[in-house]
């Protein structure tokens, strides 16, 4: 009866949490269908009493919102991409390959997650600035084509894969460049999984990098154009929470989507590391 009772109490806490949890994206979501001003009434409503789409409307057709849409598509599925490519043949080399100076280099990277990304923004935005990349999808994209999170991740995961199995391709007569696509990456699709929704929601939700580096209204991500819209439309909350749906809708689908690796791949991350 005890462990009955416990089990009620634990999963009612749960259940009470998933709902303080969800209730702002629920109201998010229910204020994105009201009338333009019903959501500052008070108390405020929790439900719209007409649903629209309205709101969704003027933000692709009188916001431009699409244009973000599309821009926050191409930068944050380039980063995703290149980021698996170098990620993994940096964690896969620091894992199974042998070279001078190969633990001094991995310790040093590790060190260097201590200091905050904010300091090497000026430096980086300068030296783009030098090789021709500000104001272009490339600067955006750049930065983020390696991560040291993700090299450790990547890194702690390949050390799993048996060197006898490596070996013995190396003795039929596979490069190196075959052991690493035809038998390293298949093994490493939980991680990868992991790392792919790790960089994705990185870069889509990053607001802080393309603000800097893209001036061009034309070329700006959601977050960015998200922040223009409530300067412009400050008392447009029903319009605003619009785009917050917009904003969320893309990395919460993936999430949903590729949920079972990505849990797989942090455990299995955990457990082999």
């Amino acid at each position: 009866m005890n462990h009955r009772l416990a089990a009620i109490v634990v999963n009612g806490l749960l259940v009470a949490l998933a709902v303080v949890s969800l209730g702002p994206l629920l109201w998010m979501l229910s204020v994105s269908f009201m009338q333009t001003g019903e959501a500052g009434h008070f108390p405020p409503p929790l439900l719209p009493g007409a649903p629209t789409l309205d709101n969704y409307r003027d933000l692709f057709v009188r916001a431009g919102m699409r244009r973000y849409l599309v821009n926050s598509f191409i930068v944050s599925t380039s980063v995703m991409l290149l980021s698996l490519l170098f990620n993994t043949m940096a964690g896969y080399a620091f894992a199974k390959l042998r070279f001078k100076g190969r633990d001094s280099t991995f310790r040093a990277l590790l060190a260097a997650l201590v200091i905050p990304a904010q300091v090497a923004m000026m430096p980086l935005f300068l030296l783009l600035k030098q090789m021709g990349l500000v104001n272009t999808y490339a600067g955006a994209i750049v930065p983020g084509m390696a991560a040291i999170f993700g090299i450790f991740l990547v890194r702690q995961y390949a050390r799993s894969i048996p060197d006898e199995l490596l070996e013995a391709a190396r003795i039929d007569g596979a490069s190196e460049a075959r052991i690493f696509f035809q038998i390293v990456l298949p093994g490493l699709k939980p991680i990868l999984v992991t790392l792919a929704i790790f960089s994705f929601l990185g870069a889509w939700n990053d607001f802080m990098w393309p603000l800097i580096v893209l001036s061009d209204d034309a070329l700006q991500t959601l977050p960015v154009a998200l922040a223009a819209l409530s300067r412009e439309h400050v008392m447009d909350y029903e319009l605003m929470m619009a785009g917050s749906v917009v904003t969320i809708l893309p990395v919460l689908l993936l999430f949903l989507v590729l949920q079972r690796y990505y849990i797989q791949g942090l455990l299995l991350g955990s457990v082999k590391g």
